[in-house]
């Protein structure tokens, strides 16, 4: 690994496969830790949310907007930011995007009210867009084409592994020291991973000039439509479940918040190797993966309000939903990068907004459902609409792979 800053430029297809050596994936995983901060910290209130809710006096369903927020602010931010991008280099670009994570933790320790750390979350959800955008894109420069789904696929581990520490977070450091200080510590190591991102990223220029019309290259592929919707309706499930799991667990499993952390940490590692486990079983079939997964998550969160009188069980469905729902997200994110080849940070820049816009609704149906209804038909409602994703998978048309 290098010891001193790299200078070297990488332009598109100048790295062969055989060339990918130590700093070449060095890059990457500079680029799937800053994954792991930017998930940690986007998704810490889920584990802290009866906390900072408690603590601000706002109800349980207004407090999801620290998550529907950055969401919904990413969604609106990517294609601007893929237009504004142009020719920057996307090194310092990624750089200046971990500084605005640094900034979205540093804020909540100091805050007064909810309406100050949601100030922190757009911050924070201007940074999603960015990264989402540009990085996964860079997985194939860095390096080659055939190592490009593994090291796609170790960046996407970093979402894993962020959750495997943004969610027990919010149990561990929660308890021990307080969610103010949990943000603080995360501001710490959102420092630390900018500063591997300057040691380790090479400058790399855009392979392409950015264009409106890009954004229309994009929705003229059928495949790339089609792709978009099982994965906008997978993740209006999956987040409309996952934004209240910590109070269904401590509430119907009747699991003490040790447990709870327990249960996430296992969840989170179920991701980690789902994600990493899923390359092959994505490599040979998009379509396969993303009906598969979406299907079986869908079964899960069903399950979850049925069997919650046997805690070792719903323990048992927690760490199963983790390990299969880490397939999906790459499985996305490689199905629109396939789909439209010639613009690859284009089709990113649709799948961050596709999947932020899905984050933002899925959050606010479960909360919508939580506070008008109970947590039981939040997870009914969450399985059902992942289950509907499987069949527009199964059934929408999908009958050749994108290579």
């Amino acid at each position: 690994m290098p010891s001193t800053l790299p200078t070297n430029v990488v332009p598109i297809g100048s790295r062969p496969v055989d060339e990918a050596g130590p700093a070449a994936w060095a890059a990457v995983i500079s680029l799937a830790l800053a994954a792991f901060v930017i998930v940690t910290t986007e998704f810490i209130p889920v584990g802290l949310l009866p906390n900072i809710t408690g603590s601000l006096h706002v109800s349980l369903g207004l407090g999801g907007l620290m998550v529907l927020v950055p969401a919904l602010t990413a969604a609106i931010s990517a294609p601007l930011l893929y237009l504004g991008a142009r020719s920057f280099n996307r090194r310092w670009l990624i750089a200046a995007l971990g500084a605005l994570v640094v900034i979205s933790n540093v804020i909540p320790p100091f805050a007064s009210s909810l309406t100050e750390i949601l100030l922190a979350r757009i911050l924070l959800g201007i940074a999603i867009a960015g990264f989402w955008t540009v990085v996964p894109a860079l997985a194939p420069r860095l390096v080659g084409e055939r190592l490009g789904t593994r090291a796609t696929a170790i960046i996407i581990a970093g979402v894993s592994a962020g959750t495997v520490v943004g969610l027990p977070a919010g149990q561990f450091l929660g308890n021990a020291v307080g969610w103010r200080a949990t943000f603080a510590v995360a501001a710490a190591v959102s420092v630390a991973v900018v500063i591997a991102q300057l040691v380790f990223l090479p400058n790399i220029r855009p392979a392409v000039q950015t264009h409106a019309r890009d954004f229309g290259r994009v929705f003229r592929s059928r495949a790339a439509r089609i792709g978009v919707a099982v994965t906008a309706v997978s993740f209006i499930g999956q987040f409309a479940a996952s934004t209240y799991l910590t109070p269904f667990l401590e509430d119907f499993a009747h699991l003490t918040s040790g447990n709870v952390s327990i249960v996430f940490l296992l969840y989170g590692v179920g991701g980690i190797l789902g994600t990493l486990l899923g390359s092959p079983i994505v490599s040979r079939s998009l379509v396969g993966s993303l009906t598969g997964a979406a299907g079986v998550v869908g079964l899960i969160v069903l399950g979850l309000p049925v069997l919650h009188p046997v805690p070792v069980v719903m323990g048992a469905l927690v760490v199963g939903w983790g390990l299969v729902w880490g397939v999906i997200p790459l499985a996305a994110q490689v199905w629109l990068l396939k789909a439209v080849p010639d613009s690859p940070e284009a089709a990113a820049s649709v799948s961050v907004s596709t999947m932020q816009i899905s984050i933002a609704a899925g959050s606010a149906l479960g909360g919508v459902l939580v506070d008008s209804t109970s947590l039981r038909a939040v997870f009914i409602t969450g399985g059902a609409v992942l289950i509907a994703s499987a069949l527009i998978a199964a059934t929408g048309g999908l009958r050749r792979e994108t290579h």
